[in-house]
């Protein structure tokens, strides 16, 4: 009897540990992605995944920079310059949007919203803002459902063409074609999927845990992970849901650009040239 106790105690802790791991995998893989994996992109389903090797270098993702051009994606920007590409991931308002706004205004800095269909529904005054003053409004899905499970392109083109047709009913524009998969989570099919209806797909290569929104993290945790790993052509992904994102903005945009960044928008990535292609 003690035996099987100490069985079901240990599969207890075992599935626990496994549910730990899946549920903070989303951002920060670099444990969990080899320096020595392969870096393709993936036929089947997989999450977004970064192994940072060098402190102020750009990391190395779970599918390369020229693997993903081939579906006009991206993980890093300009990595022949000191510029930084802010993006922002909104799922829903959690009162600091605006002063993040405020603070992007004051650096005059150039940002992306990956926004759902709640976030337009329930605040649609902040979006139409983000827009007014300059900001790319990008496609996050209408629902946030994991779209590596979705493999028709019916289905696929649905949830981004419900967001579409929501934004422009709201702002009287058309949503610019960028698209950030809910969750990280992707297939090569839907890099081609996005890529049919005209969209950049937009992953990152540089995040930290921010969005439990009763467990944030300090500013100088939050320091700890944005400042060393910064480097040339960073697609840097946070979460307008954070306190700590809305309080430390403006001196983590003053420390970056005292190392020498600037902020360009995604409309200034270059253009996506697959490897061996002049």
């Amino acid at each position: 009897m003690f035996s099987m106790d100490r069985r079901l105690v240990g599969g207890i802790v075992a599935l626990a540990l496994v549910l730990l791991v899946a549920g903070t995998a989303y951002l920060e893989r670099e444990e969990l992605v080899s320096a020595s994996a392969p870096a393709v992109v993936p036929a089947s389903a997989d999450n977004w995944g970064l192994s940072f090797q060098q402190e102020g270098a750009a990391p190395v993702g779970n599918a390369s920079a020229a693997d993903l051009a081939r579906y006009d994606a991206y993980y890093l920007g300009d990595t022949g310059k000191k510029v930084i590409y802010l993006t922002f991931d909104c799922g829903y308002e959690n009162g600091y949007t605006a002063q993040i706004l405020d603070t992007l205004k004051k650096h005059q800095a150039p940002a992306t919203f990956f926004v759902v269909g709640h976030m337009i529904e329930s605040a649609p005054e902040l979006i139409c803002r983000m827009a007014e003053e300059g900001h790319i409004v990008g496609n996050h899905t209408y629902h946030h459902p994991d779209m590596s499970a979705i493999s028709d392109q019916a289905s696929f083109q649905k949830e981004l063409d419900d967001l579409a047709a929501l934004y422009q009913e709201t702002t009287g524009q058309e949503l610019p074609k960028f698209y950030r998969p809910p969750q990280g989570k992707y297939s090569e099919e839907n890099l081609r999927q996005a890529q049919a209806l005209g969209y950049k797909t937009i992953f990152w290569s540089l995040a930290y845990v921010d969005w439990y929104v009763d467990d944030q993290p300090t500013a100088e945790q939050a320091y700890a992970k944005l400042l060393p790993r910064i480097h040339d052509g960073a697609i840097v992904l946070l979460h307008s849901t954070s306190q700590t994102n809305a309080e430390i903005l403006d001196d983590l945009l003053t420390k970056w650009e005292d190392m020498g960044y600037t902020f360009a928008s995604l409309e200034d990535l270059p253009a996506s040239r697959p490897e061996g292609e002049v």
